[in-house]
């Protein structure tokens, strides 16, 4: 084994029981302690960041767009932080208590899962959105991010770790894998003995390399071929707006819209105006048959297409001839993230969310609002897309298990 992952693995295991006692205000103490640390220190981090994009020059822009950090970007994950520290502390309530029938009280209390592994792409506002909510629910946390931002990743982990330091909280709370070759990458998949849980942030070729790859439990995430269906009763102009926001307002992310499918009964009027506007946005439409017929110069669709997460400018479109249909497709092609109806029958859109095999389905509004700080949570550390401990935005909660404790007063079983 990699000495320096092992060691790495023996001080995140060190800090988590260190963690995990720590009260809600000394958290949250650590929490601002490190937002403020962020905008102190943001010159060097964008300077690391600058260095990172010039590597990355001939990158195309949907993963530049997720690498570049700016002012702006280290204020909102400074803020990200501050926002966590004024959320409830899962850790600090007793979830039920009851006495049982031999007299014993038992309480069920929410606890830290211990230390999770995070590896991820070229996202670096996953250190820091990572590092608070591990940091408040009580986890201490292992990252390995992408070589292409490496720099970036290197000065916010070590920003951060100062900071705790300096207020003298564990900084192995928070720790960056700096190899950032496939080897290491393999062997912290099977770091069994040192990581809980396993996470993996990015496109659906990472998450599955490590679903099938690692020994350690994987929460799989992320990976977003989120579907809009206008239905036969939908409105016109909603179903336009909901479209184009779902796949223009950020195309680069997993909750952005990828295809869309029309019913039969208003193709020929809804899909021309659709099309246009999404064509207005520079969008590349792909379409089968049908909808080629109906917009001049769409592009035909292959059977790749409909399986394919573009985290960019590209929607597929497919005309459907009944909601059966549009749910058998979705089903069958999603990746159990995201689905929206446009529809002006409730009960079509209730149907639609029992039968959608997703971890969000929405009637009349956007895919873009899987997300944990819009559902409530605040920062979040992924999208789960499966269905084991956790599913939809991870927040606090999701990041926690279940603790009994019993106390008796000399009980024994007969």
């Amino acid at each position: 084994m990699n000495s320096t992952l092992e060691q790495i693995g023996k001080q995140a295991k060190a800090a988590a029981q260190q963690l995990a006692i720590l009260d809600t205000a000394t958290k949250n103490k650590g929490l601002l302690i490190m937002a403020n640390a962020l905008t102190e220190h943001q010159d060097e981090i964008i300077h690391a960041n600058h260095d990172d994009l010039a590597n990355a020059s001939n990158m195309p822009a949907k993963f530049t767009d997720r690498l570049m950090i700016n002012e702006q970007r280290v204020t909102d994950m400074a803020n990200g932080l501050r926002a966590i520290a004024k959320l409830a502390d899962p850790t600090a309530q007793i979830d039920r208590g009851w006495i049982s029938k031999d007299g014993l009280q038992i309480l069920q209390k929410r606890v830290p899962l211990g230390v999770i592994g995070i590896i991820f792409e070229a996202r670096p506002n996953v250190t820091v959105d990572a590092t608070g909510l591990t940091f408040k629910s009580g986890n201490a946390v292992i990252l390995r991010g992408g070589k292409e931002a490496i720099r970036t990743n290197t000065a916010l982990a070590q920003v951060m770790r100062s900071a705790l330091q300096r207020a003298g909280l564990p900084q192995d709370a928070v720790q960056l894998v700096e190899d950032t070759s496939h080897e290491v990458a393999q062997e912290m998949m099977k770091l069994s003995q040192y990581i809980d849980v396993l996470i993996p942030r990015g496109g659906r070729g990472l998450i599955q390399r490590v679903v099938q790859t690692a020994s350690v439990p994987v929460i799989e995430t992320g990976a977003g071929n989120c579907h809009v269906y206008v239905d036969r009763d939908a409105d016109l102009q909603m179903a336009t707006d909901i479209v184009v926001n779902a796949k223009v307002q950020r195309p680069s992310v997993c909750n952005a819209a990828e295809k869309l499918l029309i019913h039969r009964n208003v193709a020929a009027k809804y899909l021309p105006i659709i099309a246009k506007a999404l064509q207005d946005h520079g969008v590349q439409l792909r379409g089968d048959q049908d909808a080629c017929a109906l917009v001049p110069g769409m592009i035909p669709a292959t059977d790749e297409d409909w399986d394919t997460e573009y985290n960019d400018l590209i929607m597929a479109v497919k005309v459907v001839d009944s909601l059966d249909d549009a749910i058998n497709h979705i089903n069958e092609h999603s990746t159990q993230h995201s689905e929206a109806i446009i529809t002006n029958d409730i009960a079509r859109g209730h149907e639609f969310q029992q039968r959608i095999d997703s971890a969000c389905v929405y009637v009349n509004a956007s895919t873009r609002f899987t997300d944990g700080g819009m559902f409530g949570f605040g920062a979040e550390i992924g999208i789960s897309t499966q269905k084991l401990h956790a599913r939809g935005p991870m927040g606090l909660a999701q990041l926690t298990t279940i603790k009994y404790e019993i106390t008796g007063n000399g009980q024994v079983r007969k």
